[in-house]
């Protein structure tokens, strides 16, 4: 009799798990997010398999039969292998407890339903038999396919069970309804479970920000990850994660004029942004770009509302937020610089694009140039379409200059003709001041379109200028 499941299990791989669970008596499932996503028409090539026995010892046998390498884990009691393009996790089955002090769980052998109790939520806690008499059947003693057609996410247990024991959860959660989440079929946490996560909230602490920032980076890749870090503003998560983010928000009002609320400004950034690139550092430089202004608003009478520096303080602060969370030092130094830059482009178009100012902003963001204007494209988000249509249409204009000016001048990642030991070649000298002077002197010169970036021309201007400072050529011919 066909299942429900059947064309969701027409793999070899599950075959193969089937045989060998029948061959060593026990019973396998697949579990968790495959059968999640199976239901939801999304591809998942991540199994996890549980097993009521020895998770290690099942994936050695089905290792040898299939002849794959198989990589253990035994602190985690788990074992992986690769078939067919799929990543296959086993595990054995498991009931866990939790000390309130810690996340770490004392774990003990279980059954599957044991296993399925532990899980974070009832729309990842199903599973479909490998059993040959019951292949394909669903197992789902919470509801999780009635949740998953409604479109909510609940836990199994007590919520405040589940956050408190696990608090990583409470990010979790969040992340599967930005995730999940479409125009079409939205997903919503509980109420139950959100009132849970704000009594938790502080429950964050015991977590190691390695864990926090892996899954921020994978609220950041969903689809619209404003989502994300509105349901974590409203829990209560967001002071404990990312406070600089809060401080933006609200809005100002002095002699009846406010200021743009910068906490929805960036998140809408962030969402345009994520429509056209899946850029994991984009994402973060749209996210943070404004950082900088609540320590730089300042109200003028007669001008009103300013920010004047903020992408300069907002720069200096990224590298503490990347710091704090334990992420990349190269992702760091990226997503500083195009907060420091992301207001060069749009004063350009105010300012007038000239071929000077167009070499500089090549100088200064290098090959990130393009996604630079993709950030500044985005951070248009006036409700006034004519003006959002003037700016992107100026923003061509500014995209059209860089491809000339980089086309004649070459000073994306400029690399400076004249080089130190040149200089101290040519004239004798140790290095000193006065070599740091030249060699800035030509790098002007070439950015003011002086001289072309060309070792003739920079070496007769640079011998000039030396000649000035009363130096004296000692070797003519270095």
């Amino acid at each position: 009799m066909a299942t429900i499941a059947q064309q969701y299990l027409d793999k070899e791989i599950f075959r193969i798990v089937s045989e060998t669970a029948r061959e060593r008596g026990v019973r396998a499932f697949v579990i968790g997010g495959y059968v999640r996503d199976c239901f939801l028409g999304r591809a998942c090539n991540d199994i996890d398999i549980v097993v009521e026995g020895s998770g290690i010892d099942f994936a050695r046998a089905v290792g040898e039969r299939t002849g794959r390498y198989v990589s253990y884990f035994k602190n985690f009691g788990t074992a992986m292998l690769r078939y067919d393009g799929a990543e296959i996790e086993f595990v054995g089955a498991r009931r866990e407890s939790y000390r309130r002090e810690s996340r770490k769980p004392i774990v003990e052998d279980g059954t599957l339903e044991d296993d399925q109790l532990r899980r974070d939520f009832t729309i990842n806690a199903m599973a479909f038999s490998l059993q040959p008499d019951s292949f394909g059947e669903l197992v789902d003693p919470f509801g999780g396919i009635r949740d998953l057609v409604a479109g909510i996410i609940r836990t199994p247990l007590d919520p405040d069970t589940t956050y408190s024991d696990d608090p990583l959860r409470m990010l979790r959660v969040i992340r599967f309804a930005a995730k999940l989440s479409t125009p079409e079929h939205p997903f919503r946490i509980v109420d139950s479970s959100l009132a849970s996560i704000r009594r938790m909230a502080d429950r964050l602490s015991i977590l190691s920000m390695e864990r926090v920032a892996e899954e921020l980076n994978k609220m950041l890749m969903t689809a619209r990850p404003s989502m994300a870090f509105r349901l974590m503003d409203e829990t209560g998560l967001l002071p404990h994660i990312l406070p600089e983010l809060c401080a933006l928000k609200g809005v100002e009002n002095v002699d009846g004029h406010g200021h743009k609320e910068n906490f929805a400004h960036s998140l809408a950034v962030l969402d345009n942004v994520a429509a056209v690139s899946d850029k994991l550092p984009l994402r973060w430089a749209a996210l943070l770009h404004d950082i900088g202004k609540s320590a730089t608003k300042r109200y003028e009478k007669g001008t009103g509302w300013s920010f004047h520096g903020h992408e300069v303080v907002g720069s200096r602060m990224v590298p503490g937020i990347f710091a704090r969370l334990k992420l990349p030092l190269d992702e760091m130094k990226y997503v500083r610089k195009l907060v420091w830059l992301h207001l060069r482009p749009i004063a350009l178009v105010d300012d007038g694009v000239t071929d000077s100012a167009v070499r500089r902003l090549l100088f200064d963001a290098g090959d990130d140039i393009d996604d630079l204007m993709v950030l500044c494209h985005a951070d248009v988000t006036s409700k006034n379409e004519a003006k959002v249509a003037r700016i992107h249409a100026n923003f061509a204009l500014v995209r059209q200059k860089l491809v000339e000016v980089e086309a004649k001048d070459a000073v994306r990642n400029f690399k400076n003709p004249i080089t130190g030991e040149y200089i101290m070649a040519l004239y004798g000298i140790p290095p000193c001041r006065e070599i740091g002077i030249l060699k800035e002197m030509v790098k002007e010169a070439v950015l003011d379109g002086l001289i072309r970036n060309d070792f003739g021309e920079a070496d007769a201007y640079m011998r000039k200028h030396a000649a000035e400072m009363g130096l004296q050529e000692v070797h003519p011919d270095a």
